[in-house]
């Protein structure tokens, strides 16, 4: 129920009066539950020592795998590549060069004065004895 009331006062603007439910808001007492008794822990039971040292195991000997005999392979032989034939480059006719007309000269372009550098605006100091204006304190419009 607290928190319908709560949720509805944050719906309709009205924050203090949440936030004013909220701190009044006083929290259920939980009963504290009783520790649990732990549990004794696992000992492990001393095995006894293996006889030092240990009896040699004595390994089958390993079979006799037969040897194969090498294939015979028969050389390769080169391989052939085909002659390519000579053939005489045919001659090219000179083709004539084609004349370009001239490029026309443009216009020389009137001297002009040298204009002034541009300079940088020069921004005047403050006073230092012109008292800041004070910012307004900001104002809740909701009443509590």
């Amino acid at each position: 129920m607290c928190i319908l009331i709560f949720v509805i006062l944050l719906i309709r603007g009205n924050e203090v009066l949440a936030a004013r439910l909220l701190v009044d808001t006083v929290l259920p007492e939980v009963p504290e539950l009783p520790k649990p008794e732990a549990l004794p822990l696992p000992t492990v039971p001393n095995l006894p020592k293996p006889e030092l040292p240990l009896p040699k195991v004595e390994l089958p000997p390993l079979p006799h795998l037969p040897s194969l005999p090498k294939p015979e392979l028969t050389p390769l032989s080169k391989p052939e590549f085909p002659s390519v034939p000579h053939v005489v480059k045919p001659e090219l006719p000179t083709l004539p060069k084609p004349e370009l007309p001239k490029v026309p000269e443009l216009p020389t372009l009137p001297h002009l004065t040298d204009l002034p550098k541009p300079t940088l605006p020069t921004i005047p100091s403050f006073p230092k004895d012109i008292p800041l204006p004070s910012l307004p304190l900001p104002h809740s419009t909701s009443t509590p």
